[in-house]
């Protein structure tokens, strides 16, 4: 009898991990394009760049600007307009280039909202005004910049030397912070479509009640079809960081152990998750919804792409609380300050304890039809 019910696990495995990599957009999605996006982003933030801004100057500019203007910058002719074309070489920071075009207010402020300029300047008094929004920080950048220089012009020839020392060190630069992020998303991201939809979308097309009908035990399904997709995560997590460590020189300066046991906590959370939002419906839209519902909040809050002491102060307690923050913030630890066992222990229990939870629930309410 147990050699039958180990047969049945083994072939219900067999089956969805079949069913999966016949598929090759399953393929794709669920473990090539995550790849894609952490090297196009990488590469997008670790190259170094020229920043790029544009000045629309109001009328007949400052002369304090006017004159630096014929001294440093280049006149160039484009459509018809003349633009001034200040450039700054910076070994450390990056070159940066200022485009200055003369228009009026209202043609000014409609490029302003058109995102086609940063900066409005005008002249108040014989003195440069700056009009910008204080709170786009690239109009910010573009200020502070344009101010230093005005204060201290450059010609086109000279570089600049700023007292600033880089920091290289591994573990502060954004790649290492955003691959253990992307790593966390592609286990939600896995998880939330490939448990909770497939359930979804088999339940609508009465294939689980006909599993239902057969000798299958029904925790066998699901164990099934849970093991397929945490090796898919393991896959996917495996080819993202060998793509890191061969292009940006990503290591693991904590402990492997606490990695993959901080990796399986995380599956069984979103699986628990997963469960408890596909137990009821049968509608792939209502479905898509709910899926949609629990993953975007975190995709967004969690700290995947970005910060998220971004966020207002009274915030940041709930954000911790999400499931992928913890388990993001776990896996930056380990990949970026040497965390241990120690330090990934709590994460991993609350994060197991809360899916075992989420399964429980789920399964009470489920619904094979």
């Amino acid at each position: 009898m147990k050699t039958l019910k180990n047969k049945q696990l083994y072939q219900l495995t067999l089956t969805q991990f079949l069913e999966t990599i016949r598929e090759p957009e399953v393929l794709f999605w669920g473990i090539i394009f995550p790849v894609l996006i952490s090297i196009g982003l990488g590469l997008a933030f670790t190259q170094k760049s020229e920043s790029k801004f544009s000045i629309i100057l109001v009328e007949n500019p400052p002369a304090e600007l006017d004159s630096l203007l014929h001294s440093y910058a280049q006149l160039e002719a484009v459509k018809g307009k003349e633009i001034w074309s200040w450039k700054v070489k910076d070994n450390i920071l990056g070159h940066t280039e200022f485009k200055f075009e003369r228009n009026d207010w209202q043609s000014a402020i409609v490029a302003l909202k058109r995102g086609e300029a940063d900066i409005i300047i005008s002249d108040s008094v014989g003195k440069m005004q700056y009009h910008f929004d204080p709170y786009n920080s690239q109009a910010q950048l573009a200020y502070m910049k344009l101010s230093a220089l005005v204060q201290s012009p450059k010609t086109s020839n000279t570089t600049i030397v700023v007292p600033v020392a880089p920091l290289t060190l591994k573990g502060v630069r954004y790649i290492d912070f955003l691959v253990p992020g992307l790593i966390a998303f592609g286990i939600m991201s896995s998880i939330l479509w490939g448990v909770s939809y497939t359930l979804i979308e088999r339940r609508s097309q009465k294939l689980l009640r006909r599993m239902v009908a057969t000798p299958m035990k029904k925790s066998y399904f699901l164990f099934a079809l849970m093991f397929v997709r945490i090796l898919m995560n393991f896959v996917e997590a495996l080819i993202l960081f060998f793509f890191a460590w061969l292009l940006f020189d990503i290591q693991i300066q904590g402990n492997i152990g606490a990695l993959l046991v901080l990796f399986m906590a995380g599956n069984i959370a979103f699986t628990g998750i997963a469960v408890l939002v596909s137990c009821r419906t049968s509608k792939t839209e209502v479905g898509t919804g709910w899926i949609n519902a629990v993953q975007m909040p975190m995709m967004i809050l969690s700290g995947v792409f970005f910060s998220y002491h971004n966020f207002p102060e009274w915030s940041i307690r709930i954000i911790k609380l999400l499931p992928l923050t913890a388990l993001a913030d776990g896996i930056r630890s380990i990949f970026n300050e040497g965390a241990g066992w120690m330090e990934i222990m709590t994460p991993s229990v609350a994060l197991s304890v809360f899916g075992a939870l989420c399964f429980v629930i789920g399964m009470k309410f489920f619904k094979w039809y």
